[in-house]
């Protein structure tokens, strides 16, 4: 049965895979976006494929922002029946320069250089704000078109990072780890009115966030993109198309019964102890 699904972020690599992936299925896909033209150009792609989508500016930080993108939908598609919590991120000034502290750094002076005492409070609040507040306001705004209905869910974007931080991103980790915990939160609390609520929780994935930390310009990897590849089983990244079958199975009637739940989709790295 056709279904409206609204995507936050899904002029992104990963959720613009997601929104693709979900009209092919046959719903009405609502492609939210800070960047009108991405948010066009995605929904392009999936009417000119045969589907039905809107591209809907929308900044998941700002409520007013959110219920004109709420009006907009409900208008051109109907009500909401499924939402994807895709908005997400990191920032620089979140960001530790190396991934343990050393007693010499602290005399290091060299522009850009950051130890953990040298992070800026903002960059760890913009970096909550995206990840977290990102994901609740949305779901204020476009779940109260699910109370009372059947077959409603709410799919959110964790990471692996929320299960074991990774070394000099504290901030990301920590608000991931937050999502997971409210997706919890959510399904207990949306459990009597028929609201599933789940996470995925993707490993390593190229997108254009992080591209530049894990390959070089020729396309071989950074230390840091052999070190990840090095605790993956599987030992490569994932593709963006890796995420699909959780999300259908999450997003349907398959998993009608399935509420609370983050799902690894790591290659493995999880299991890995590096040993």
């Amino acid at each position: 049965m056709s279904k409206v699904v609204v995507l936050t972020g899904a002029g992104g690599v990963l959720c613009s895979t997601l929104a693709k992936a979900l009209a092919k299925e046959g719903h009405k896909i609502a492609v939210l976006d800070l960047r009108k033209e991405a948010a066009d150009e995605v929904a392009n792609e999936i009417n000119n494929a045969g589907g039905t989508a809107i591209g809907v500016a929308a900044n998941v930080l700002e409520k007013e922002s959110l219920e004109l993108a709420k009006t907009e939908v409900n208008n051109k598609l109907g009500a909401c029946d499924i939402l994807v919590n895709g908005a997400g991120g990191n920032h620089p000034l979140g960001t530790t320069s190396n991934p343990h502290l050393l007693a010499k750094d602290l005399e290091d002076t060299t522009e850009g250089f950051k130890t953990f005492f040298d992070l800026d409070p903002s960059g760890i609040q913009f970096v909550f704000n995206l990840n977290f507040i990102g994901t609740l306001l949305p779901t204020q705004i476009f779940a109260k078109d699910m109370v009372g209905k059947k077959g409603c869910s709410i799919l959110n974007i964790s990471s692996m990072n929320a299960f074991t931080p990774l070394t000099k991103i504290p901030a990301y980790s920590g608000a991931k780890a937050a999502v997971s915990n409210f997706t919890q939160w959510l399904a207990v609390h949306f459990s009597k009115v028929g609201i599933r609520v789940n996470a995925l929780a993707p490993g390593f994935f190229l997108t254009d966030q992080n591209r530049s930390l894990l390959t070089e310009s020729d396309g071989s990897l950074t230390p840091r993109g052999n070190q990840i590849i090095d605790q993956t089983p599987m030992g490569k990244f994932g593709e963006p198309e890796d995420l699909v079958g959780t999300t259908l199975w999450l997003c349907g009637e398959g998993s009608a019964f399935v509420t609370g739940v983050v799902v690894p989709i790591d290659g493995g790295f999880s299991a890995y102890s590096g040993v």
